[in-house]
């Protein structure tokens, strides 16, 4: 059996799926209310999600993330989701900046540099746990604002300049911590040298939709590498830009390890961190997943499994490609999928769907295209539609997962391509 589109959400903006995270009565509420808003997120999307560290935990719930984001969508701040800040610029999600500021490991003595002060949200959690924060911006809107607003906070052990961060900062050199908040091809040398002996850097490094974030450690003046998990960052620009070797090709979108074979960590020559469970490779922000091995797959030895028993919580794994609406106009979009037991979640669209969400060259969201929704039980099912590429789209997001509705859901063999 084929499943087709629900005709009467192709054009929906569907909005609790583009933020896959909070419940919708936290989006409402007042700004006024923010320390309310923080404490829900904290609990809910980064204590829920595994940050354990107490002293980053209270620094994510005291940060005012709104701050930080620009007032067209400050109603969003505690929403766990990137948001555009200009300049093709994104301020990361909150569980993104809680997970790597636990990796770094900070401590009251430290001297950390950033690369990619972006919105200054990331120094601002740094600035409580840590001696001093040095954070260099490569965008001078950017670097201004953020700058601003630091200073407005009066968080005055941190130091910002503009500048590109691939050289680093040398004068404040060496740093106990230096984190990476753009993803470069390759870690830049200048980096490595700034960074003391035993010092750790943490970084998204690879190709531009393909990356995954490293703990590395410097050891005898080499840097000792441990895979975490795979991410997604707005690429490093200036020279880690101009020296970037691999690069993405729009006109021939596809997705990588559609069939889940490929595992963190096993085929890189870092090792996975201990004690993590084993997560896809290029899949990123898993919730409430499972990497099945040893069952019946449509496709190859694995797939990912889904469930959720708990009404409204986020449940679902991303990936970016790249895709140019002026060379592609149809996207072929299939998968294989198996459902048990699903029923909707509190909010009125709360059914697992596959979302193409397609963004421009500033990032911002254009359209959704959708598979779904999934409903009860069925088993292994090829899903599949062709779905429109806006004109002015240059890459895009897929995302499957329960999405907000309990029971359990199963994918394999996914695959995006153009379509005549």
């Amino acid at each position: 059996m084929r499943i087709r589109p629900h005709r009467s959400l192709l054009w929906r903006p569907v909005l609790w799926v583009i933020a896959v995270t909070l419940a919708a009565p936290a989006s409402a509420q007042s700004l006024r209310d923010w320390e309310k808003l923080a404490e829900q997120m904290v609990a809910e999307e980064i204590v829920a999600a595994g940050v354990e560290n107490e002293r980053v935990v209270e620094a994510m719930r005291s940060t005012p993330r709104h701050e930080f984001v620009p007032l067209a969508r400050r109603k969003l701040s505690y929403l766990d989701m990137a948001l555009p800040i200009g300049s093709q610029q994104t301020i990361s999600p909150p569980f993104v900046v809680a997970y790597m500021t636990e990796q770094l490991d900070p401590q009251p003595t430290d001297r950390v540099l950033e690369i990619g002060t972006g919105s200054g949200y990331q120094a601002a959690v740094l600035s409580p746990l840590v001696k001093d924060v040095y954070s260099i911006e490569i965008v001078p809107e950017l670097g201004r604002r953020a700058a601003r607003v630091l200073e407005r906070l009066e968080l005055d052990n941190v130091h910002t300049r503009i500048g590109d961060g691939y050289l680093g900062w040398p004068e404040a050199a060496p740093f106990d911590r230096i984190i990476v908040t753009c993803s470069p091809e390759k870690v830049p040398q200048p980096l490595v040298d700034q960074l003391a002996e035993g010092g750790v850097i943490i970084v998204p490094v690879g190709e531009r939709f393909q990356q995954n974030l490293y703990r590395m450690t410097k050891v005898d003046g080499e840097l000792k590498k441990e895979t975490l998990r795979a991410t997604l960052f707005v690429p490093m620009t200036g020279e880690a830009e101009e020296k970037r070797e691999a690069l993405p090709d729009p006109a021939n979108p596809h997705l990588d390890n559609g069939g889940f074979e490929i595992v963190e960590g096993v085929t890189d020559d870092a090792p996975r961190a201990e004690g993590a469970a084993p997560r896809p490779a290029w899949w990123h922000y898993l919730r409430q997943f499972e990497l099945v091995s040893g069952e019946t797959s449509p496709e190859g030895s694995r797939h990912l499994r889904f469930f959720n028993d708990e009404p409204g919580r986020g449940c679902r794994a991303l990936q970016g490609f790249a895709v140019d609406g002026r060379a592609v106009s149809w996207l072929r979009v299939r998968g294989q999928v198996r459902g048990d037991q699903i029923r909707k979640g509190p909010g009125r669209d709360e059914w697992p769907y596959l979302v193409i969400t397609f963004y421009n060259d500033r990032r911002a969201a254009l359209s959704n295209e959708v598979i779904g929704p999934f409903r009860g039980s069925f088993d292994w099912t090829q899903a599949e539609r062709v779905a429109p590429v806006p004109l002015a789209a240059r890459e895009a997001i897929v995302r499957i997962g329960l999405l907000g509705a309990v029971g359990e859901i199963a994918w394999d063999d996914l695959s995006v391509e153009a379509a005549q």
